[in-house]
């Protein structure tokens, strides 16, 4: 069988369209970072205002059970920025894992030699299985923001 330069190319775009996969889920993984930065910013201004306000020492109930919420969210932002981070990092780590992969596959073609081929499937594999810690870590960010939800829903 003749190998051609679209046997090549079609066998150098799965782990392409793995990318381009993980591109897409750090897009979106990169938009929560920036929201979550944003909440924690706006958190942090507003217990600046409650602790450096003229009656510092004599907050009502109102505002001390506001800035006790206040410190609980921003306690668990950042964990939650922290896992978000995780994803992110995961992400990253298996587009190089499918670059290294497609580019293995590519010199497969060059070099006929098994050592290769094998090199080319378990970056593949090690691609995959980035992209897998890195969705588990989507799924536990997502839980932690709905528990800070329930903070918020909880002290109105």
């Amino acid at each position: 069988m003749e190998i051609t330069i679209v046997n090549i190319i079609q066998a150098m775009l799965a782990p392409g369209i793995m990318i381009s996969a993980c591109g897409l889920l750090l897009l979106g993984m990169n938009n929560k970072y920036s929201l979550i930065v944003n909440r924690l910013r706006l958190l942090e201004e507003e217990k600046r205002k409650l602790t450096m306000s003229p009656k510092k020492g004599n907050l009502n109930e109102d505002e001390e059970l506001r800035l006790r919420s206040i410190k609980m969210q921003i306690e668990k932002i950042s964990s939650r920025i922290r896992i978000v981070r995780n994803a992110v990092f995961s992400y990253s780590v298996a587009i190089v894992f499918f670059i290294c992969s497609s580019l293995f596959i590519g010199l497969h073609y060059l070099i006929t030699n098994n050592f290769i081929t094998g090199l080319a499937a378990e970056f593949f594999l090690a691609g995959m299985l980035s992209v897998m810690i890195g969705v588990i870590f989507a799924a536990k960010e997502v839980t932690k923001g709905y528990e800070i939800v329930l903070i918020e829903i909880n002290e109105g």
